[in-house]
């Protein structure tokens, strides 16, 4: 911790980016990018970067606790790394059309951000299923096992909006543990924020913006980390317990999307549905959760019908072997000489009663 000369030394010298004021931390003079040999790179870039090399890893340590290939995913991580880059982006382009069909030059530019995490998910699904067909593997298992690594990307992923100061919420209270203030300077300006964050700090403080000097909103992209980090931890807890393959994927889908709608519902930069005016990822995520959900539950009901029709046809067997055997004994009793054979037939008839006791009785 600083002592009270140094902070004040700090305040004099540097200028404060980013403050999670009730948390206590401040970070002074925070660039978009650092330079290297004179070539600037993005910490967007490198998060994302970060975030895929710890999903791979993720991913291989599945596989092979699950005595699986790792090779096989490292495979696949080379196709799904490109194509859902270009899903993400194809995604966030598709629906923000109105400029890029204006700065063509723009939709390969992603050093201001731009990736639509649900393009990414749907191209890696599809290439997962690509991949799986190609290489006669399991599709629903290979998913179980990305999902774990792709959801890991997600949670490192998110900080690199921290960096952009972007895919933040609404104006959030002073109460609130978690709000942040962004504060303008050369990285961060005036221009950047929506209207209605405008508005609402301009309402809040009886100042304009230019006189307060930030913005305080909910930190959106810091919920999701941490709900993403929550819906990894109970897939990780629970996932011994999945019934079949590509319960875990549906977990994920199912998890993500719950989060994700109420997430969405935070921000300021929600793209779009045209004509409908309505966010389209929280629309997606809605539609996503009930889906996954309905399938998650009938799988389940159909299993455990399964389940007891199984259970019902060992009762079955077992009833009529016990009658079977009930009337060997009854005629060996009457005709066999030998009471070591009548012993073997009636310990084989306590035992098949043992059995159905123990079926019936769960």
């Amino acid at each position: 911790m600083f002592s009270g000369v140094e902070k004040t030394m700090i305040s004099v010298f540097c200028t404060i980016s980013i403050e999670f004021n009730n948390l206590g931390i401040r970070l002074y003079d925070l660039g978009k990018s650092i330079s290297v040999f004179g070539i600037e790179i993005a910490y967007y870039g490198i998060i994302i970067a970060i975030g895929i090399m710890a999903g791979i890893i993720i991913a291989c340590l599945e596989a092979k606790h699950t005595g699986q290939d790792p090779e096989d995913y490292i495979d696949f991580a080379i196709y799904a790394v490109i194509f859902s880059i270009i899903g993400a982006r194809l995604y966030y382009v598709i629906f923000e059309w109105d400029y890029y069909s204006a700065h063509l030059a723009d939709i390969i530019n992603l050093r201001k951000g731009g990736l639509a995490i649900y393009g990414g998910i749907i191209a890696a699904i599809l290439i997962c299923f690509v991949y799986t067909r190609i290489k006669h593997m399991s599709f629903p298992k290979m998913a179980d096992t990305a999902c774990l690594g792709l959801i890991s990307g997600q949670i490192i992923g998110r900080w690199g909006n921290f960096f952009n100061r972007e895919a933040y919420g609404t104006v959030t209270s002073d109460s609130n543990p978690l709000a942040m203030r962004i504060y303008f300077d050369d990285n961060f300006s005036i221009s950047n924020v929506p209207e209605k964050v405008v508005t609402a700090m301009e309402e809040k403080m009886g100042q304009s913006l230019s006189e307060i000097g930030y913005i305080q909103v909910h930190p959106t992209f810091l919920y999701e980390s941490l709900w993403n980090l929550s819906v990894l931890i109970l897939i990780l807890i629970f996932r011994k317990h999945k019934k079949y393959d590509g319960e875990v994927i549906l977990w994920y889908l199912a998890g993500y999307a719950f989060g994700r709608f109420f997430i969405e519902g935070l921000r300021t930069d929600q793209l779009i549905l045209p004509y409908f005016n309505v966010p389209v990822s929280q629309l997606l995520s809605a539609l996503l959760f009930v889906a996954t959900a309905v399938i998650l539950i009938c799988k389940r009901i159909a299993i455990k019908k399964r389940h007891k029709r199984r259970k019902q046809n060992m009762i079955n067997e077992i009833k009529k072997q016990i009658n079977d055997t009930r009337k060997k004994l009854d005629g060996m009793i009457d005709s066999e000489p030998d009471r070591g054979k009548i012993l073997k037939v009636s310990q084989e008839l306590d035992e098949l009663i043992s059995k159905y006791i123990q079926l019936t009785a769960n």
